[in-house]
Parts: structure tokens; sequence; C-alpha cells
């Protein structure tokens, strides 16, 4: 749930020491990649920039309102975890001795760049945002009009966040397998970005998944196609689902020129393991299935 407003789970990062936050960010490191854990950070300072554009409201907003919860007992051989969660960033990570599931992850920010204020400059997901535009610029007509589900975006698009475990979509937009080389490539590329959260090694495993079922993504669009567009898309396949979307303001709607109006300055990814898979659920029941535990 994004909300700020929901009940979290956990230990909140303002009530930590310093001590304890250091520890959580321990955590963090040892388990995200470079890459991930700045986006993590990224969007907490951004969380505090949304605050100072509520009149300096930190009870709402702020960099420390994330929560920590750690579920079970760190093992080398006994499944355990631990979540992230609060506004614009939820990360669920699963371990079972040397396997991982990071699903679902959500990230996002409103605004996406801090053109003033304490943290002036940070900025998030714009290799994403400028991977993406290219991906669906690269097609040609034919290949255009099977991704391109509608040309105009009018409002939210994403289909897999909060209360949609589980979640079944159907296939659309154009398969892999009709691209020529190096599109697949540029596809598989843009498909990294959001795995490369993970710890190099885990992204590693974690795209050979993708490439072997390669032939069955889908890549679907909404939106135009212009350089300053506003859009959302979704990479479908048996094994990972990404989507990004610009959304309508929601907490700077006092800021906007159209608060109706989709904006690149709010933007939400949603990354998941289809088929009930989030959560490490699949490696649970095979766990449960060889060890009983009573």
């Amino acid at each position: 749930m994004n909300q700020h407003f929901y009940v979290r789970q956990g230990v909140s990062f303002r009530d930590m020491t310093e001590a304890q936050r250091e520890s959580a960010f321990g955590l963090l490191r040892g388990s995200l990649s470079a890459r991930g854990l700045k986006l993590s950070r990224d969007i907490m300072r951004l969380n505090h920039t949304l605050g100072e554009l509520n009149g300096d409201n930190f009870e709402e907003y702020g960099e420390w309102l994330y929560h920590l919860t750690v579920m079970g007992t760190p093992s080398a051989n006994e499944p355990w975890g631990w979540q992230l969660d609060g506004h614009h960033l939820i990360v669920n990570y699963f371990v079972l001795g040397d396997q991982v599931v990071m699903t679902p992850l959500f990230v996002g920010s409103e605004p996406v760049t801090a053109t003033a204020g304490k943290y002036k400059g940070t900025s998030i997901l714009q290799d994403e945002q400028a991977a993406g535009l290219a991906m669906v610029q690269a097609l040609d007509g034919a290949q255009k009009a099977k991704a391109i589900l509608q040309s105009s975006k009018a409002g939210n698009n994403n289909l897999a966040e909060a209360f949609k475990d589980n979640v079944v979509l159907e296939y659309a937009g154009v398969r892999a397998s009709e691209l020529p080389g190096a599109q697949r490539e540029q596809l598989t590329a843009l498909i990294q970005l959001f795995v490369d959260n993970m710890k190099e090694g885990r992204a590693r495993v974690r795209m050979s998944e993708v490439r072997a079922h390669l032939d069955e993504t889908r890549f679907a669009w909404v939106g135009a196609t212009d350089p300053g567009a506003v859009f959302y898309f979704r990479i479908q396949s048996p094994v990972i689902l990404i989507e990004l979307d610009h959304q309508r303001p929601a907490n700077l709607r006092h800021l906007a020129k159209d608060p109706q109006a989709p904006t690149r300055e709010h933007i939400h990814v949603v990354v998941r393991t289809p088929s009930g898979n989030d959560y490490g659920k699949d490696l649970l029941r095979q766990h449960y299935r060889q060890h009983p535990h009573k």
C-alpha cells in the first residue's frame, strides 16, 4: 500500500538510533546492488522534498517515515526475509539458501526530481523512463500497431499495484519473438535496468530466467511516443512483470497545472513475479514439502 497514512509494520527509521539506522542500511547494502540502494535512499530523500512542497509537513511525509521488518531468523538454510515499507518504496526480499525472490517491488516518487530544498538535484527513474521511450520509438509501424494499446493517456494505468496479489493479466503488446536481434537485445537491456536493483549475482540468475522466456515476453504501451510524452509501459512474461506509469498528481495537486493530467513528476513502477511466486511462495512451498516443520 502506497499512501502515507497506511498503518505500517516493523520499526520506523524515525524511531531508530543512528547506530540502528546504520545497521538497517547495512541489511539493504548487503541485499541490494549499489543501484538499488541509491534508488531506495533517493526515494526516501524525495519524500522529504514532498514534505517541503507541502508546507514542511513532515508528519505525513519525510525521509525517515519508512518501516523495516525482518521475518524469521537470518539463516543459511531456513527461509527468512525482510520488508522495507513506506511511501513510494516497498521492497519484499525473501531468502532461502542461495535463492532470492525480490518481489513484489514497488518504487516511485512525487516529485521525481527535487528542483530545490535540502535534496536539490536528486532524481530517480530517468534511465528507465528514457529506455522505455527509446524501446517504443525503435519499433517499426507494424510492431507499433501491436505494441501500442492506446495512443493517448488520460489516467493511471498500472494494474499490479496494491491489493493485487496473484493478479492474472492478459498478455498484450508485441511479442519479443517478432522483434529482430537488435530490438530483442534492447528489450532485454530495458528489463535489466529493473532487475539490476538486486545484487549482481542474484540479478544474473534472474536475467537468465528472463532470457529463457524471452520469446514469450510482450511489450505493451499506452500514450504518445514523442520526446516529452507521458506514458505507461508493461513488460510481461511467464517469469517477470514490469510496469512503469506516469500518474496523475496526488500529493502535489495544488502545484499542478492540470490536477487530472498524468505527469512525468509522478512515477510508479511495479515489478512482480507471476504465477503466484511473489514473496518466494513457490520456494517456500518446495522447502516445506521437502522439510516438514511442526
